[in-house]
């Protein structure tokens, strides 16, 4: 716990002046400057408020040595860049409502916090609050039974002109970002007390609203479902006004919260409980300006990094809720239809990353040796968070396929790439002839669908995705042989094919003048592999496949190479609850590999899954491991792996012991 805080403030608006006028009543904050991008609008806050310096920059705020902490309390739109900036800072942030447009840029501002070990909070004042607090604890000791309905709302009519911030798109306008975000994190709250959970998530959200005539809702309603029974309603406007309030339904009655967000600061807070056959009853708590509480416990978790008042994962759920209300209402905004760094800066990779890169053979570029798997990202936001993230840590190798998304994955990509103007830089794996269309016609047709998708006149690696034992593999060496002399690939190789056919092909390429394949793309890791878990793929996790691969030198791309997750810490002998990693890896000697793994991951000071990969990374042979992030901070932990240097005794000792 920190004793004093000095805060500064970013982006003088109405929100900032009723933190910056209720800070002097907090146990450890105090006001020690302002940014803005109008000076004498900066000026004339400071002076109003008793801060002791004002900037015309934002920048210059975070420049300021004396400043612990800072208030963000900027447009939408751009709270995400604000927030990595001030964490490269080295500042603790308090962030406005929402953290960011989409649960993309608020899983960015949240890895940047962690990644530079700084306190982020977003600043949903009324969770700290006693009332929100005492009504939590009514309905964890059930007050009310059991819980099955929440109704909560936040709506209001302005009397702002229709050009203003709350109906201009590109500032993140609407009722569902200003203010929909209290009901929909307070449902959760109620929702977790109700499970015995800090707060849960919905597993489907529906709605409906009305989009006025600049695009933004200005009224919008949604049902949170929770499962088994346990729903939510909420509304948000600013077109509306609703009697904002919590009510909680449960089996034996119900409570209400009549002025959850904005009570009054010096009355106390109340929350009234209906229950069958007994008198209604008030619980009242202390009157508590919620502004300088929300001060307050930034300072008291300030060493934690993060408080369970607004946790990091409390905060990207209801990131999540959010997107998918707006998506119901089919709201989206110009920022989530471009491509544009997170923090604002041009694309470039970091000084001083830690990637290691290699060579294939054809493919003139350096290749990183983690790769980029393009087949699980939610939409462009999500796709160019991910990509560009990949790149500053030096990664510049993607690897996708005609069948992911039905080609929306490489579409994604072909527009990252084409956006960013990096297709120089940038190496592209691309995969096609899958089953059931495995044939040279096929490949042919879906090379061409997947470059018009790709943006790009060419790939720079193409892998058949599949094999089809019935067709001679001297066919598809010519196909894929006549592709790269027409210059729409620039080297070739396979995917899931067993080594018994990429030798066949080797020989046939070499007898006949082919380039032959630049690569193989199986299943390979620590763990041996006893199944695979689809249909048609192969593994090379066995002794003899181990052996081929050592002497024949071919540059292997492993998919699966931490192998599924047996090397997180779920996989445990007595633990058969995913019947998948139970099928395909549970034995005694993967658990006993397993084991060595997690003792040198403990000497080494890096989780286990880091020494799976390194394995990976340190065989006699090339390889280039596919990883499939979903989250930034899945891609720190693959990266984990180039802090390990493993020697070649220890290599075979976590393969043999």
């Amino acid at each position: 716990m920190a004793d004093h805080l000095s805060w500064g403030i970013i982006g003088p608006g109405r929100i900032a002046r009723a933190f910056a006028g209720q800070l002097p009543r907090s146990r450890t904050g105090r006001l020690v400057a302002v940014g803005s991008r109008d000076p004498e609008r900066g000026a004339a806050f400071a002076a109003e408020f008793g801060a002791a310096r004002s900037y015309g920059s934002y920048q210059d705020v975070l420049d300021d040595p004396e400043i612990d902490a800072v208030y963000l309390a900027t447009p939408h739109p751009i709270h995400a860049r604000w927030v990595i900036r001030a964490a490269e800072a080295g500042k603790h942030v308090l962030c406005e409502k929402p953290l960011a447009v989409t649960w993309a840029h608020a899983m960015a501002a949240v890895e940047a916090a962690r990644r530079h070990d700084v306190f982020l909070m977003e600043a949903y004042m009324y969770r700290c609050h006693p009332q929100i607090q005492a009504m939590t604890e009514l309905v964890r000791d059930g007050a009310i039974g059991t819980v099955h309905h929440i109704q909560a709302s936040f709506s209001f009519a302005t009397a702002q002109d229709p050009t203003g911030r709350l109906f201009l798109p590109e500032l993140g306008g609407g009722g569902i970002l200003d203010v929909g975000g209290y009901p929909v994190s307070a449902a959760r709250l109620v929702a977790g007390a109700a499970l015995g959970l800090p707060f849960a998530e919905p597993v489907s959200v529906t709605g409906a609203g009305h989009l006025g005539d600049t695009g933004v809702d200005e009224w919008a309603v949604a049902t949170l479902d929770f499962g088994d029974g346990l729903v939510a309603q909420v509304a948000a406007g600013v077109r509306v006004t609703t009697d904002d309030t919590i009510r909680v339904y449960g089996s034996e009655g119900y409570l209400e919260v009549s002025t959850p967000w904005i009570p009054p600061a010096d009355e106390p807070g109340r929350v009234t409980v209906h229950r069958v056959g007994q008198d209604v009853r008030e619980v009242t708590t202390a009157a508590v300006p919620q502004y300088a509480a929300e001060a307050d416990v930034v300072a008291e978790h300030l060493d934690a990094r993060q408080s369970p008042t607004m946790s990091w994962a409390d905060s990207l759920g209801n990131a999540a809720a959010l997107d998918a209300w707006r998506q119901a209402i089919g709201l989206v905004y110009p920022s989530e239809r471009t491509v544009a760094t997170v923090h604002g800066r041009p694309l470039a990779r970091a000084a001083g990353h830690r990637m290691p890169y290699g060579q294939l053979p054809g493919i003139t570029k350096p290749v990183s040796r983690l790769v980029m798997g393009v087949d699980n990202q939610r939409d462009l936001t999500h796709a160019t968070v991910m990509f560009d993230d990949f790149v500053e840590q030096g990664g510049n190798c993607f690897d996708t396929a005609w069948l992911y998304g039905d080609g929306s994955m490489e579409r994604l990509l072909g527009e990252w790439v084409a956006s960013h103007g990096v297709r120089d830089e940038v190496v592209i794996i691309g995969k096609g002839a899958h089953t059931p269309h495995c044939d040279p016609e096929s490949l042919h047709r879906q090379l061409g669908e997947s470059l018009e998708r790709l943006r790009t006149d060419h790939v720079d690696l193409y892998l058949m995705h599949r094999d089809n034992l019935a067709i001679p593999v001297g066919e598809f060496v010519d196909a894929m042989e006549e592709e790269r002399a027409a210059g729409r690939v620039r080297a070739y190789g396979v995917s899931n094919w067993t080594l018994d056919r990429v030798e066949q092909a080797a020989e046939y390429a070499e007898r006949n003048g082919r380039a032959g394949f630049a690569a193989l793309s199986n299943h390979f890791s620590l763990a041996e592999a006893y199944a695979v878990p689809w249909e048609g793929c192969v593994h090379v996790t066995d002794a003899v496949s181990r052996d081929w691969l050592r002497t024949h030198d071919l540059p292997l791309l492993p998919w699966s190479s931490q192998a599924r997750g047996f090397f997180t810490g779920r996989a445990h002998p007595d633990d058969r609850s995913d019947p998948e990693l139970v099928r395909c890896y549970y034995s005694e000697s993967n658990f006993a590999r397993l084991a060595r793994a997690e003792e040198l991951a403990a000497s080494l000071s890096v989780p286990a899954t880091a020494v799976a990969l390194a394995y990976v990374l340190h065989q006699p042979f090339p390889t280039f491991a596919l990883i499939g992030p979903r989250t930034l901070a899945e891609t720190h932990g693959s990266l984990r792996a180039l802090d390990v240097q493993l020697t070649p005794e220890q290599v075979s000792w976590l393969e043999n012991g």
